[in-house]
């Protein structure tokens, strides 16, 4: 099978919601993976997404180059033209090699951010994130930050001085069992309250139970009540390297639960991705 199934959620996502955070893998005739790549993902095509967005009511998207595919950024920007740039933005994985005219390019062709992954392996070397960010500056992009708990919090002080805005993937990886006191959460607010930051309450990677991902509810209703103007949702969908796969359907449901004000659901899903990625 090549991709994640869902079910239809309870509710439907509001109009021009933004799936914030996915993956397309492949065709991998044409577009093979890296040979630095430190899993292998089954296809997951740009046709299996949009089913999966239309039952959950995803009408914008913003395609996350993932780590299997370097920073040949092929993959993505084929899928930014087949979804149109009237609905689509990406997310590339760049290095310090990369020109300025090649990054206006990449501007052009729909790239509003560059990911840093520290998780996956394969990634642009950290020693890099200060040359980079000052190349994108001028682009207005952000950094997108993929690391764990202990790292981010390391990090964090760093994070904060770059001269661009700073996304931080999976709910900044704290697992959800060390609870909203513990140092990494600490840290993790602290970024945050730099006003610089930006966060993906995607949640069930800091599942500390693991199926059916419910645990991380407080540290997400946290980011909500105090950043309800800098969070964002996405699927993550294929979820690579997840067993069992969750499903898009009760992750958009857990959201609805989780933040149960529709006005907050909507900076969340519509208003606040409109002003990061440039809708």
């Amino acid at each position: 099978m090549s991709s994640s199934p869902t079910r239809p959620p309870k509710q439907q996502a509001p109009a021009l919601t933004c799936d914030c955070h996915f993956h397309i893998f492949g065709p991998y005739d044409k577009y093979p993976l890296s040979a630095g790549r430190t899993y292998n993902p089954p296809p997951a095509l740009v046709p299996d997404y949009l089913a999966m967005a239309e039952q959950l009511g995803i009408q914008r998207v913003v395609v996350v180059q993932a780590s299997v595919s370097g920073t040949d950024n092929a993959v993505t920007l084929d899928a930014v033209r087949q979804f149109g740039q009237h609905r689509a933005r990406a997310v590339a994985v760049i290095d310090d090699t990369f020109t300025a005219r090649t990054l206006q390019q990449l501007h052009t062709d729909g790239v509003r951010g560059v990911r840093f992954n520290l998780a996956s392996g394969n990634g642009t070397p950290v020693e890099q994130l200060e040359t980079v960010a000052r190349r994108i500056a001028p682009l207005g992009w952000h950094i997108q930050v993929y690391i764990d708990g202990d790292t981010l919090a390391e990090m964090a002080p760093t994070l904060a001085k770059l001269p661009v805005e700073i996304v931080i993937d999976h709910c900044g990886g704290v697992k959800s069992a060390l609870g909203l006191e513990h140092p990494q959460f600490r840290a993790l607010l602290g970024l945050l309250d730099s006003g610089n930051a930006w966060i993906k309450v995607c949640s069930y990677r800091v599942s500390s139970t693991g199926q059916p991902w419910a645990d991380p509810a407080p540290n997400v209703q946290a980011f909500v009540a105090r950043y309800p103007e800098r969070c964002v949702w996405g699927t993550d969908w294929p979820h690579p390297q997840m067993n069992p796969l969750p499903e898009a359907g009760l992750l958009l449901d857990q959201l609805f639960e989780w933040v149960p004000d529709a006005t907050t659901r909507h900076r969340i899903l519509v208003d606040n991705p409109a002003k990061l990625y440039g809708f």
